[in-house]
């Protein structure tokens, strides 16, 4: 190594090694500083592709389904932000509105199940819209009617205005969806409409409902009053009291007509993003409200209702000629009816 000599006078002599230069450990710190830069970021560069991967592999099952199903087909329920004409949804109008509708058949427990929704502090269901004709004689004045609804425009008891967070109505079959099936169907996909099916399972019962209730539009058996719904024991005691006859020549064709309406309303809204309840089921298990609230995307709350059930116990004790009925539906597939019985 080169070595500097210096002299300071003619007895001393001091000898001083060689400076490294400054230079060239900056140079090397530099080198070192980049090698290991190369390798960190080589490292990062691998966990990021692997994780965009991932992502875009998650992408395509969950964002991009093939393109004739919809989000209700996927279990999505649409939200929406009316902007009602009526009035303002002041504060809550960046509140999410979602939409549904009750499909049923008269005497299947809907008016109960409706007052059960509407218990809920933030659903909105305005009852049987489409019960005058005019609302439903052809398929535009149906559209225009739904948008009203679903638009907060429809002002009814059930309103709960500006912070409903789900708007929707009850539907019976025989009210024009059943006839405009195909223009109710799109207008529910196009707009995010969650259906709820609600039927009963013993048919024979409904049938029982139906008749007495036929008959008090006439009779007014409550103080010349006709009610199809009532709010205490005394009331549907009085009411049970009528017996109907029941056509036993008809009744097994009366029973499959009932089983072939509500079969081509499950077809005709199979791609609907849908849920089917029973009344027999609500009324053993009421946790299913649990399951109506959740497929609405609803806070779960206790839902409550005032209406009494009128025709309770045993079908021989409102049937008049049980004896014809039983005998009729014995040893076929609808016996099952003659024994259900629930409180």
């Amino acid at each position: 190594m080169a070595e500097f000599i210096c002299v300071l006078n003619k007895d001393t002599l001091i000898i001083k090694p060689h400076k490294k230069s400054p230079m060239l450990l900056r140079m090397m710190v530099l080198l070192f500083a980049m090698i290991c830069g190369v390798l960190i970021c080589s490292i990062c560069l691998k966990q990021i592709s692997n994780n965009t991967n991932i992502k875009l592999q998650d992408i395509q099952v969950l964002d991009r389904p093939p393109h004739d199903i919809g989000p209700q087909q996927l279990g999505i329920p649409w939200v929406h932000y009316p902007k009602p004409q009526t009035f303002s949804r002041d504060e809550c109008a960046h509140n999410p509105v979602r939409f549904f509708a009750i499909l049923s058949i008269q005497r299947s427990g809907s008016g109960w199940f409706e007052t059960l929704l509407n218990s809920h502090i933030n659903v909105s269901s305005n009852g049987e819209v489409f019960s005058k004709l005019e609302r439903r004689q052809n398929a535009s004045a149906i559209v225009n009617t739904l948008d009203k609804v679903y638009n907060l425009d429809w002002l009814s008891s059930a309103s709960k205005n500006q912070c409903s967070a789900a708007v929707g109505l009850k539907w019976m079959l025989n009210q024009g969806v059943m006839a405009h099936h195909e223009a109710v169907s799109e207008y529910f996909s196009r707009q995010g409409v969650s259906v709820i099916f609600l039927f009963r399972r013993n048919l024979l019962r409904r049938m029982v409902s139906v008749i007495a209730n036929s008959y008090d539009r006439y009779a007014k058996l409550l103080n010349g009053t006709h009610k199809s719904h009532v709010h205490s024991p005394e009331e549907a005691d009085r009411l049970s009291k009528y017996q109907p006859s029941i056509n036993s020549t008809s009744l097994i064709d009366d029973l499959k007509q009932m089983e072939l309406t509500t079969a081509k309303a499950l077809e005709y809204f199979n791609s609907t993003r849908h849920i089917v309840v029973y009344y027999e089921d609500l009324i053993k298990n009421r946790t299913i409200l649990k399951d109506v609230q959740e497929f609405l995307r609803l806070p779960v709350m206790e839902l409550t209702s005032r209406q009494v059930k009128i025709h309770k116990g045993s079908l021989s004790m409102h049937i008049k000629n049980w004896d014809d009925v039983n005998k009729t539906l014995n040893g076929t597939t609808y016996e099952k009816f003659l024994h259900a019985d629930y409180r």
